[in-house]
């Protein structure tokens, strides 16, 4: 197991530097002029004077080859220099991490959260399919998967904050101010893993270990977590780094319909204010979190399933 997570390990360098590329370059193929949207970004100049122009080019490089802009960019990257954002003119690490914090924390209780709810829902459901608990899960998880998350964000505001005043509508900080974000985060994922659990668990139980475990009298409840779910959860877990990679990407809708201070709610500010080093860092950020998140489930994996473990080394 450690040599399989050994090699991909080795790996995350490649992965990052190929993003760092396409991060970079991204900007560019969009059409967006780094001189003009540092102007814009601090003076809010629809068309700056040429000359002005042409002395941003100089002072930061960007009259250089794209290929010396990259490296240069790259070399203050990789020692821990993210530079200053062009709106605030404060340094991009004092904006990004602690907004990288709270986007961690919200992704890490939705997961949890998505797991304790769709897991065992997934499992009991396929203890008997076609019954009322499995139409119930079914029709539920269908419902999760297919609301969008600005919609159910929408909706729990209505219920939970407006209509019975009970919770905080935005803000972050406090337990009540994280329990609308979290359930709306969380409904995707968990909605997924119940329908994955059920089918992966409804293949299992239909194994001829399976049968010889019940011919032999043992509890349906031991049956249905020790032979039924173990294995349904292997499954699940493999699933889970790309889970947290999707979620701490996709919460740039919940962070910024809920003001929580996250990297999704930076990001976005970022992209509309063209503050393209704190847009560049924060989307470097969120490949290499998902990518050891990918390797760490990966891992989990390996360590639940002594078949898979066995097969990959």
């Amino acid at each position: 197991m450690s040599a399989v997570l050994a090699r991909r390990l080795l790996a995350l360098p490649v992965v990052l530097f190929l993003a760092s590329v396409l991060i970079f370059l991204l900007p560019r193929m969009a059409g967006v002029d780094t001189a003009r949207a540092i102007l814009r970004s601090r003076l809010g100049e629809a068309e700056p004077d040429p000359a002005v122009l042409a002395a941003i080019r100089l002072e930061f490089g960007l009259d250089a080859s794209l290929t010396t802009q990259y490296w240069r960019w790259l070399s203050h990257v990789v020692v821990g220099d993210l530079g200053n954002s062009f709106t605030t003119r404060t340094s991009v690490a004092g904006l990004l991490f602690p907004a990288l914090g709270v986007s961690l924390v919200l992704t890490a209780a939705a997961l949890v959260l998505a797991a304790l709810a769709g897991i065992p829902a997934g499992v009991w459901s396929a203890r008997r399919p076609g019954g009322r608990l499995d139409r119930a899960v079914t029709a539920t998880s269908v419902l999760g998967v297919a609301t969008p998350e600005f919609v159910l964000g929408t909706v729990l505001v209505l219920v939970f904050a407006v209509a019975l005043p009970v919770l905080p509508a935005t803000g972050w900080g406090s337990v009540a101010q994280a329990v609308l974000p979290v359930l709306t985060l969380a409904a995707f994922p968990a909605a997924l893993a119940a329908q994955l659990t059920r089918a992966e668990t409804v293949d299992a139980l239909a194994r001829p270990h399976v049968m010889v475990a019940r011919s032999k009298g043992i509890e349906e409840r031991a049956v249905l977590w020790r032979h039924g779910g173990r294995l349904a959860l292997t499954s699940v877990t493999s699933l889970s780094g790309l889970f947290f990679g999707g979620l701490l990407g996709g919460a740039v809708v919940v962070e910024v319909v809920f003001a929580v201070p996250g990297l999704g709610g930076l990001l976005y500010d970022s992209v509309v204010g063209q503050d393209l080093p704190v847009v560049q860092s924060g989307l470097l950020a969120v490949v290499a979190v998902a990518a050891l998140a990918s390797i760490a489930a990966e891992g989990l994996q390996l360590a639940l399933d002594p078949v898979g473990r066995s097969t990959a080394t």
